[in-house]
């Protein structure tokens, strides 16, 4: 495989679309913490980090759907900076996806973290994905 990222998140397209509840990922460390920030930032219910073996990891993922409508919480994925193309941004010219509504996720020097946090503290780096 050569990008795990995008694997991540057409696994999660994919449960999203076939309105799975529950999704199991092999686990990285980028991955969980891409995990993380979704979880934090609402768009995912709950999640588990499970260690099968000393090599093999997977991380369970509980998707969030609205409770009448049966919608899901994550409208759209998309990856942005691919193997063949990274994109990289500086702190001043960081992308806002559907003008502050959605999130960004950014691979900084200080680790993962939403635009709006990068922004903050004045942070750039690697575009990973949009997410809303």
């Amino acid at each position: 495989m050569t990008d795990p990222i995008a694997d991540y998140l057409t696994r999660l397209r994919n449960a999203i679309k076939a309105k799975h509840r529950v999704v199991e990922i092999p686990s990285s460390k980028m991955k969980k913490e891409i995990t993380k920030i979704l979880y934090d930032k609402g768009y995912v219910l709950s999640y588990k980090f499970v260690e099968e073996s000393a090599t093999h990891s997977v991380i369970k993922i509980a998707l969030k759907f609205h409770p009448e409508s049966k919608a899901p919480a994550i409208k759209n994925l998309t990856r942005v900076s691919k193997p063949g193309l990274r994109k990289y941004c500086s702190a001043a010219n960081l992308p806002r996806v559907i003008n502050g509504l959605g999130i960004s996720i950014i691979s900084t020097s200080r680790g993962l973290m939403t635009d709006k946090e990068a922004r903050q503290l004045g942070v750039g780096g690697e575009v990973i994905c949009f997410v809303y």
